[in-house]
């Protein structure tokens, strides 16, 4: 299995991550624990979290949320947007636009988004409008268990220990009380797909997010 890391003959490359989630907490399911792992690993980065969707109760869940991942971040900056929940497709123009903003004022080493084969029609516009916009840029897409049974074949995973993902589930469980009423918003969802995901890549600690990786350069 052929590893790759963010160093760079023994320093650190990456100095902007940019987080991207349709939702209040697509960002925290599907990226999470890398995020924390990161972190820790590079306490110097920038990241730049956006979250498109989430107004009233769910805004103030996506702001809380954000701010707890990211409290050892030496520099953050949260931007919670008010597009309508399920009309993302029918608004493009008015997203694809804030794209365009984005892109002026930023320009981060690694992306993070939605994967493009989400059947989840929010979620595939913020995926087709971050390559449109990001064409030079390292994007891994992240994944989000849920009923429509979308899951695919990831090719690059992050290796988690224990301790990171016990975090990661508890924040979600802290953080987003609104979902509490959906079968799938559980502990058990949430550790499964990390334990599987470990399976598939020989996690030494059992654990793992997975991404889809569409192009890739070695040097």
């Amino acid at each position: 299995m052929l590893q790759l890391t963010f160093n760079d003959q023994g320093q650190n490359s990456l100095h902007q991550v940019l987080c991207l989630g349709a939702h209040s907490d697509d960002i925290e399911i599907g990226c999470g624990g890398t995020i924390l792992k990161l972190i820790a690993m590079f306490p110097d980065l920038s990241f730049h979290w956006v979250v498109f969707g989430a107004a009233g109760k769910r805004q103030e869940e996506a702001f809380a949320s954000a701010n707890t991942f990211l409290r050892d971040a030496k520099c953050k900056n949260i931007l919670v947007k008010g597009f309508k929940d399920g009309f993302f497709p029918y608004i493009g123009a008015e997203i694809k636009e804030f794209f365009e903003e984005l892109k002026s004022e930023i320009s981060p080493g690694l992306i993070l988004t939605h994967y493009r084969q989400d059947l989840h029609q929010d979620h595939q516009v913020i995926s087709n409008l971050t390559w449109n916009t990001f064409r030079n840029h390292m994007i891994l897409e992240y994944e989000i268990p849920k009923y429509d049974g979308d899951l695919g074949n990831p090719n690059l995973f992050v290796h988690l220990d224990e301790p990171i993902c016990q975090r990661k589930i508890a924040y979600l469980m802290e953080h987003f009380a609104t979902q509490a009423n959906k079968h799938w918003f559980t502990e058990e969802t949430f550790s499964s797909i990390l334990r599987l995901r470990g399976v598939e890549s020989n996690a030494p600690h059992k654990y793992a997010e997975a991404f889809y990786c569409r192009k890739a350069i070695l040097m």
